[in-house]
């Protein structure tokens, strides 16, 4: 009996179309998807763009962007055993669509500027001690978590206060958004270049490169 010997074993791809090793970064995803939401909420904040339904833009990128495609990249980066990107990505995503709910509320609601404040005191927490995980990720995350801490905190305390809206620490807030931003588009922007130029582009300043401490070999000589 004859068998064609030139047909490929079930489990054996075809030669000319590999799998790839390592699947693609999700990071870049989620820092864009926070970079632009981000920039342009601060732009509001820091009441440069003073049109009345400004917020609406927000709103479609905080559900979208912010927040479907973020919570997407922290999924993947769960897939990719990254604890700390994961963390910080769908837990930003889930910001942002709290934002997305609560906004269209608060004109129906009332006064609720403490409860608002307690809202963005309780991210400044949590993005306060995220900005120490990233100590051993690049200092372009760090950076990040930095000004992000600093901006929530200033829109806490602008929030806590009445008066007539912006606040001036709320107005600091949205100048400390807005290089928040920045320094995650420049992250997110790195880390594509990067790749796909297969060469440092634009450098994001590794913290802590090669293994983690426990995984090294401390076997005597």
């Amino acid at each position: 009996m004859n068998e064609d010997t030139r047909s490929l074993h079930p489990e054996q791809p075809p030669a000319g179309n590999p799998r790839p090793a390592v699947p693609g970064d999700p990071a870049p995803l989620g820092l864009a998807g926070f970079a632009l939401t981000t920039l342009l909420l601060s732009i509001i904040n820091t009441n440069l763009l003073k049109e009345g339904a400004a917020v609406i833009p927000v709103l479609g990128l905080a559900a979208f962007y912010g927040g479907i495609a973020q919570f997407a990249a922290g999924l993947f980066e769960f897939r990719r055993g990254n604890t700390f990107g994961a963390t910080a990505f769908v837990s930003f995503a889930a910001f942002w669509l709290a934002y997305w709910w609560i906004v269209p509320r608060l004109a129906l609601a009332g006064d609720a500027h403490n409860a608002l404040g307690l809202f963005l005191l309780g991210w400044a927490i949590f993005t306060a001690y995220m900005t120490i995980a990233a100590l051993r990720v690049t200092l372009a995350v760090l950076v990040v978590l930095a000004l992000l801490t600093l901006t929530f905190l200033f829109l806490a305390i602008g929030a806590f206060q009445t008066g007539a809206q912006p606040h001036a620490m709320t107005q600091v807030g949205g100048w400390f958004g807005i290089a928040t931003g920045l320094a995650a588009w420049y992250a997110s922007a790195a880390t594509v270049i990067n790749e796909t130029h297969a060469r440092t582009v634009l450098p994001v300043g590794p913290r802590h490169p090669g293994t983690a401490p426990q995984a090294r070999d401390e076997r005597p000589a």
